[in-house]
């Protein structure tokens, strides 16, 4: 149980910590402009280690937005484009002989990084898919009889196209669930997209500064799972997340059992948790409040519910039924 006194000193820590994110989001915003909510979804995954799905159209700066964020931090950072022809030793890595040893040699793949973009990864065919979301689960990866641990801080961020669908591999629930986010990116609007198109017509990009070490992120990440939350918000949490279960349990949701298959996992408590104290660290506080969760709710989420053919029929999103349960649940 935390004390008064012990909160306070958190709160110290936080303020003095608080200044590398200050920077991250500085160095980011020289080369991106606008999509701040994509920066903080990004800074939520690195402050708790949880994997990042991005959906959004092409062209949204999701790939330039992960490297530059990677080159703000002293980290090591790889992009594989994901393809229908990919194999899972083009991820993970393979044994080669070696002619002049006479033996067999480990090439370790693109996976073995700090921070590691998988771009369209619903263009790869399942076993592809699946070699990575091992090693994002299990943080190593086994090649031929060695067993490798993948460096800390490790950090998997996907994107995919929502509207492009043929030729793509769609992930299944399974797999979708080890993301602890899968967050939406938003055209910028007309102010922002004339500072793109000015920024881009001058050809002028400024150099991106470390600004971090991987030390620094480290720490953080204890500050971070520190940060206090009241016994009230944690049941919070657990009455939004039953409530994807067993809608009709609560008279005002009862409507929601026809439009739900299923609802989230034990993971989405668990990460609405850890998103909602990294979402405070981030704001510089010690303590979670409400609206911490209802911040991260819709990513937490979003791809947790599962729809009935009465929801797809209708054109009910689990967005709107996020929505409905978040305006339903008292707020403590």
């Amino acid at each position: 149980m935390q004390t008064s006194a012990d909160i306070q000193a958190l709160q110290e820590r936080i303020s003095n910590e608080n200044l590398i994110i200050q920077r991250l989001f500085e160095e980011t915003g020289k080369v991106i402009i606008g999509q701040k909510y994509m920066i903080e979804r990004l800074l939520i995954g690195l402050l708790t280690g949880g994997h990042i799905l991005l959906e959004g159209l092409p062209g949204l700066a999701k790939t330039l937005a992960v490297n530059t964020l990677s080159n703000a931090i002293d980290a090591k950072f790889n992009r594989i484009q994901f393809t229908p022809d990919l194999l899972p030793s083009d991820i993970i890595g393979t044994m080669i002989y070696n002619q002049s040893s006479n033996e067999f040699t480990v090439r370790k793949g693109p996976v073995f990084a700090n921070f590691v973009l998988a771009d369209e990864i619903n263009r790869a065919p399942a076993k592809v898919q699946a070699a990575l979301l091992e090693a994002m689960q299990e943080r190593q990866v086994t090649i031929g009889e060695s067993t490798f641990k993948l460096k800390e801080p490790f950090l998997v961020l996907a994107t995919q196209n929502p509207i492009e669908q043929e030729g793509t591999y769609p992930l299944p629930e399974a797999q979708t669930d080890r993301f602890m986010l899968k967050a939406t990116v938003s055209y910028p609007d007309k102010e922002e997209e004339l500072a793109i198109m000015r920024l881009n017509m001058k050809g002028e990009f400024k150099k991106i500064q470390n600004v971090a070490s991987l030390e620094d992120i480290l720490t953080a990440r204890k500050t971070v799972r520190s940060v206090h939350m009241a016994e009230s918000i944690e049941q919070y949490i657990l009455d939004i997340v039953f409530a994807t279960r067993e809608p009709q349990k609560n008279t005002g949701l009862s409507g929601l059992s026809q439009l739900i298959s299923f609802g989230g996992s034990p993971r989405a408590s668990i990460n609405m948790a850890l998103a909602a104290k990294a979402t405070a660290y981030i704001h510089n506080r010690g303590f979670v409040i409400p609206e911490d969760i209802r911040a991260v709710a819709q990513d937490v989420l979003r791809h947790r519910i599962g729809l009935t053919y009465e929801a797809q029929a209708d054109n009910v999103s689990s967005e709107q039924i996020i929505d409905k349960i978040l305006n339903t649940i008292q707020i403590p």
